[in-house]
């Protein structure tokens, strides 16, 4: 066995991958040709993510292992990236939701207060994610006024078990912070986040292959916050561009498989592509390799890795979820939203697994609820 595969196959184990639920096939349903999301009929729509202060459409979403703090296994996790006024890229909470639809504040963050540099403030997005111990990892790429162009580069922000921020992370190749996944590994963490704001404002809607993916390697401590280590781009010239409806199509949804491959869903051209060794790669791998692209893919936008090793991954612009083999076959695709014109349009971004692969959780932004296939 290889170092890499040594290396994410215990991690795998130990259930370290946030947003991804390790466990045998044999433990989920499946279809007779071998979807994962085949052997679930049924939608429920678990509750709403709308907390006091108002804000709307849900973006990230993690799935809790373990209780630390507020926190609680078994719970969902999800961040707002609009505000009560449905202005893009200034929401400012993280809700917790129970499988039962009990819905608390688990952060609000104010600009004001952040103990470290934010570029633009609080805008959260889809980058969210669960580190050893309850530290809370969430993207921001905050605007002014819901636009795009206003937009500004951000930063990821740290938040302890209990919901206080107790640092911010800019710089280093941070621009526009606008998905992750993360890879627990002892007493550190690697985490991998994809990047849509370089050069994308000045093109002015026009498309820019500047987009990147980063991994970012912390250092976990058990009362203290984590500390960055090491900053690798791994992924690069990622077609992007801002869109009145959409703030910014570009690369969004990231998986890591159990063989160290990271998936990675691009919006704006509908492909998803993986970047082999992304664990340990000193380099770029460009866009990395295509997976697959077309098809029933349509802007995909949250991706995950179910436990047969599929690649699933929701439209932003027709309200179906898709599975890919890790091979590039698309084997199954169904809607979760048929609201709007056209169909489904703009209702999905962030998803995730259910505890023991018994389903998948999504955000429907289009009704602000958490929702459950199984």
């Amino acid at each position: 066995m290889t170092a890499i595969k040594r290396i994410v196959t215990a991690a795998a184990a130990a259930g370290a991958v946030a947003g991804l639920a390790f466990v045998p096939a044999t433990q989920a349903l499946a279809s007779p040709n071998g979807s994962f999301i085949g052997g679930f009929h049924k939608i429920t729509t678990v509750g709403s993510t709308v907390p006091g202060n108002g804000d709307v459409n849900p973006y990230g979403i993690v799935v809790l292992k373990h209780n630390a703090g507020k926190l609680r296994a078994g719970h969902i996790l999800i961040s707002n990236f609009n505000n009560k006024a449905n202005l893009q890229g200034t929401g400012t909470t993280i809700v917790e939701l129970s499988p039962g639809g009990r819905r608390t504040l688990f952060a609000r963050i104010s600009a004001r207060s952040l103990p470290g540099r934010c570029p633009g403030g609080v805008g959260l997005t889809t980058a969210l994610a669960v580190l050893r111990g309850g530290w809370v990892v969430v993207g921001s790429t905050p605007s002014r006024n819901g636009m795009a162009s206003t937009s500004s580069a951000g930063c990821l922000i740290v938040l302890d078990n209990q919901g206080h921020v107790r640092e911010t992370i800019s710089g280093h190749g941070i621009n526009g912070p606008w998905d992750a996944t993360s890879l627990n590994l002892g007493k550190h963490a690697d985490l991998f986040v994809t990047n849509v704001l370089n050069g994308t404002k000045a093109a002015n809607g026009t498309v820019v292959h500047r987009g990147t993916v980063l991994r970012l390697r912390l250092r976990l401590f058990s009362h203290r916050a984590p500390r960055l280590q090491a900053v690798t781009r791994i992924g690069s010239g990622f077609a992007q561009r801002t869109d009145p409806a959409a703030f910014v199509l570009g690369a969004t949804g990231v998986g890591l498989s159990r063989t160290g491959t990271l998936y990675v869903a691009n919006a704006e051209n509908s492909k998803i592509t993986a970047i082999r060794n992304a664990v340990t790669r000193r380099t770029s791998a460009g866009t990395g390799a295509l997976l697959t692209s077309g098809g029933a893919l349509n802007a995909p936008l949250g991706l995950t890795i179910a436990p047969n090793g599929n690649v699933l991954t929701v439209n932003g612009g027709n309200g179906k979820i898709v599975e890919t083999t890790p091979s590039g076959k698309q084997i199954d695709s169904r809607f979760l939203d048929r609201s709007g014109s056209p169909a489904g349009a703009g209702a999905l971004f962030g998803l995730a697994l259910a505890p023991h692969g018994r389903g998948v959780y999504y955000v429907d932004d289009a009704v602000n609820t958490l929702r459950l296939l199984h």
